[in-house]
């Protein structure tokens, strides 16, 4: 029996999601641990691709002090003695850990009960938990090691759907599930300049801003033709692939989606990711030519430094070099890692 823990967040989940399919692929039925807060049981309450789940009351620990970071540590070291259990339990032979504060008491358990531990970090910065764990691991994934890669796992399905682009007909503004209002910002005051482009509007706002954007496009004269905003898709690949050229934050699972896709991006890095890490996962493809960055100030976004970025991007050049960086099949990869 395998164990893949840990989210929290989209991004760590749609990894979790990758390894287990391919797992599935070899007929093993994983069971997922991860907690009863974030978007854990959103992703996977009701999935039966997993053997079990568990969902257990884990929090963050690295950002808390006093009285609050040692309750958290006594809370995951009780979780992480339930975790040994539940290998004991059903006979666990390896735990893969795809980050989060979620991942926490799986993981250590799988140390106290040296159990081979994998660990697949998503980020170009190693965050805290990963940090402190890689030295008890097994084997250590990151996309951004050049002395040891391995291929993003990111779903088929952005592969599927890739294209190469000599044109810009369509913008797509990808704030991710919960929107950016600096990227929507960014997106209502470049309105004007696409529209008379004639270039089609796709953006991804988010739930809260949904009303207000559509409000707002409406009186710069959108409709349904050079406009299509949504608050969330669930084939988010589908949006990827009829657009030219995205204006993204680079969270890692966006990223690296869009570049299985081969759409050229813009990225916009939360400025107050942990670490900064959105920063350095764009900076890894910016230093490779095939992506721009946009700093954000403050709630802003400098609209003229956009525009010449739009203008002096070749689309069909930084599309298919984005074909070459990323290759199918990341999760079966990396699964054949752990299994040999």
């Amino acid at each position: 029996m395998i164990v893949i823990c840990g989210g929290g967040t989209g991004g760590h989940l749609a990894i979790a999601r990758s390894f287990c399919e391919e797992l599935n692929r070899r007929g093993i039925k994983p069971i997922f641990i991860g907690s009863t807060s974030g978007q854990d049981k959103f992703w996977f309450e009701n999935d039966d691709k997993f053997a079990q789940k568990f969902f257990l009351p884990s929090s963050g620990v690295v950002n808390k002090r006093g009285l609050a970071k040692l309750k958290s540590l006594t809370n995951i070291i009780s979780l992480a003695l339930k975790c040994r259990q539940i290998f004991k339990e059903n006979g666990v032979k390896a735990v893969i850990s795809v980050g989060g504060y979620s991942a926490a008491p799986a993981a250590i358990a799988a140390i106290i009960s040296k159990t081979p531990l994998f660990i697949h970090e998503q980020n170009a910065v190693t965050g805290k938990l990963n940090k402190i764990l890689k030295p008890y691991a097994k084997g250590f994934f990151s996309s951004y090691d050049e002395l040891s890669p391995c291929p993003y796992p990111v779903a088929n399905k952005f592969f599927e759907s890739q294209r190469t682009r000599d044109e810009l007909k369509t913008i797509l503004f990808l704030g991710g599930s919960q929107g950016a209002k600096a990227i929507n910002e960014l997106a209502i005051n470049l309105a004007p300049y696409l529209k008379e482009k004639g270039i089609k509007i796709i953006h991804q706002c988010g739930k809260n801003a949904l009303d207000e954007l559509k409000k707002r496009y409406d009186e710069l004269g959108f409709s349904e033709a050079n406009l299509e905003i949504f608050d969330f898709s669930k084939e988010i690949e589908k949006k990827m692939s009829e657009a030219d050229l995205a204006i993204s934050r680079a969270g890692a699972s966006s990223l690296w989606e869009l570049c299985a896709n081969a759409l050229p991006s813009i990225f916009v890095p939360f400025p107050y990711a942990a670490g900064n890490h959105q920063f350095y996962n764009a900076k890894f493809l910016k230093d490779k030519g095939i992506a721009e960055i946009c700093l954000q100030n403050g709630e802003n976004l400098d609209k003229n430094e956009v525009i010449k970025m739009i203008e002096s991007l070749d689309l069909s050049k930084s599309s298919k070099a984005l074909k070459d960086i990323l290759l199918p099949n990341g999760a079966k990869e990396i699964v054949d890692k752990i299994l040999s």
